[in-house]
């Protein structure tokens, strides 16, 4: 594509005089680190961020060590990399450009050429202003928490920062063919299937089309044309607007099944042929269970915001296999699928990690998306509504993003556990249900003696609380559910307007 064709390698002018460093404390959250760009970090901000992430992967790797680092196609992200490889190249790394990339197609690449570390710049879905970099060592993996902590610190000791070349840097090429026939393997549909591809004019649009049609499908490209303004609505397939366009598209051109990717191309959303959103716990759920025929005993991970469908699965349990119930994280949920030796992770959110022999084990919307051709092709002549409405019914809410500051998130979730818990104490009945578990590794997650939860956690990217609802039972306990938690976070008086409600 001409896009990439027409790549240049980074000219970095080490004597440029930059302001006095911003770099927002708040930035450094549970996995990776998102500022505004450039209220909260600025140019200079970015580089000794650059310089302490170099230190601390020095410590672990040792002097010299390498690390590939490329962007999103958001207007101000190659100027963010250009100062974070600024930053880099002062710690004494090697620093390897691949340029645009998708974040997996980045940890691709840290595997294809042999890198010692990572460095992605990209806000994935949140909206424009904001930048943000998802680094890792371990192939595969992301940091967590006490990575982050870390190099937080350092940043806070890089007082005397002078930008200066002690490393190397290279710009390598051919890096999107290498992921794209990584992806594509030896997989080969033999199903005539036509597939609406949203990419909400985000980065997964240099990608997706191409790599579906290699797959021998029909490609109907909508909202596929790379614009970093977002015209129509932010590449996020949890947000309704996205979805109810792919639908309307779906249904429009009769097409077998609907993908909605995220802005940096590692989410999933799909929607069935009758234009109906499915939730990505339950496409896992239904992947789940076809590979759980073809590799018996074995392992799946799940976040905390799944369906509990996951937890008494006949299909699964005839299988003999296990779920573990999981923090929300990318990071977190990769790790544990490597922790577990785990065959697949799956996230509402649409993050899906496929572990060996399916994938390498990080999280890749297109991968995802080939999974679903795959399972589809599997079942020959049923569409997607019809192996959909096999499933046991359960009714889910969206998933809800309070406003709440990030200084406080932490404090108000702490405050409602110790109210839920009383409440199962004292035996209150919700939905004329009591409380019989709750679940902290995460926020709280709590059950009500029909099966039906509610989830109450902390975003782990944005200023703002999560909140998911299942009922096992109808939409309107949902509704009930939903006023219980309302009220509580209302009791707290800081907790702001929700993006979305029921």
């Amino acid at each position: 594509m001409e896009i990439f064709e027409n790549q240049k390698p980074l000219s970095i002018d080490l004597d440029e005089n930059l302001d006095k460093a911003e770099i927002s404390p708040n930035g450094f959250r549970e996995y990776d680190v998102r500022w505004l760009y450039p209220e909260e970090i600025n140019k200079k901000g970015l580089e000794i961020f650059g310089f302490s992430l170099g230190k601390y992967i020095s410590i672990i790797k040792g002097q010299g060590s390498s690390i590939v680092i490329g962007q999103d196609y958001r207007s101000y992200s190659a100027e963010v990399k250009y100062h974070l490889a600024k930053g880099l190249l002062t710690s004494g790394l090697k620093v390897i450009d691949v340029g645009l990339a998708l974040s997996p197609m980045l940890y691709f690449a840290q595997h294809y050429l042999d890198a010692d570390s990572l460095a992605m710049v990209t806000a994935s879905h949140n909206e424009n202003g904001w930048t943000g970099i998802k680094c890792g060592i371990e192939k595969s993996l992301t940091f967590g928490p006490e990575d982050i902590k870390e190099i937080k610190t350092i940043t806070e000791n890089s007082h005397d920062f002078i930008a200066s070349n002690n490393g190397s840097y290279e710009f390598e090429k051919g890096i999107r063919d290498a992921y794209l026939k990584y992806l594509k393997g030896t997989q080969s549909v033999k199903r005539s299937m036509k597939v609406v591809l949203a990419c909400g004019n985000g980065t997964a649009g240099a990608f997706a089309p191409d790599f579906l049609r290699s797959l021998g499908c029909e490609v109907i490209e909508l909202h596929c044309k790379l614009d970093f303004k977002f015209p129509n609505y932010n590449p996020n397939p949890e947000d309704l607007e996205m979805l109810n366009d792919l639908s309307k598209n779906v249904k429009d051109n009769n097409a077998d099944v609907g993908f909605a990717f995220d802005g940096d191309g590692d989410r999933l959303g799909v929607v069935d042929n009758e234009g109906n959103e499915i939730f990505s716990d339950k496409i896992g759920l239904m992947l789940a269970e076809y590979l759980s025929d073809k590799y018996s005993s074995s392992k799946f991970v799940i976040d905390v915001k799944s369906t509990g469908l996951f937890l008494n699965n006949k299909i699964l349990k005839k299988n003999n296999c296990s779920v573990d119930m999981w923090k929300t994280g990318h990071s977190h949920i990769k790790r544990r699928v490597n922790e577990l030796n785990a065959l697949c992770g799956f996230e509402k959110s649409g993050h899906f990690f496929f572990g060996a022999p399916l994938g390498l084990g990080f999280d890749d919307g297109l991968r995802s998306a080939s999974m679903v051709i795959e399972y589809l092709d599997h079942h020959k002549d049923k569409s997607m509504s019809e192996l959909y409405s096999n499933m046991k019914t359960s009714y889910q809410s969206p998933t809800m993003a309070p406003f709440c500051k990030d200084e406080e998130k932490y404090g108000v979730v702490d405050e409602i556990i110790k109210k839920i818990i009383q409440d199962q104490e004292n035996k209150k009945k919700i939905t004329g249900c009591e409380i019989v578990e709750t679940n902290t590794i995460n926020g709280i997650r709590f059950s009500l003696s029909n099966g039906s939860w509610g989830l109450i956690r902390a975003s782990s990217n944005k200023p703002s609380l999560v909140i998911v609802i299942e009922s096992l039972v109808s939409n309107e306990e949902v509704e009930m559910i939903f006023k219980y938690i309302n009220t509580l976070l209302n009791e707290t008086g800081k907790v702001g307007e929700y993006d979305q409600k029921l």
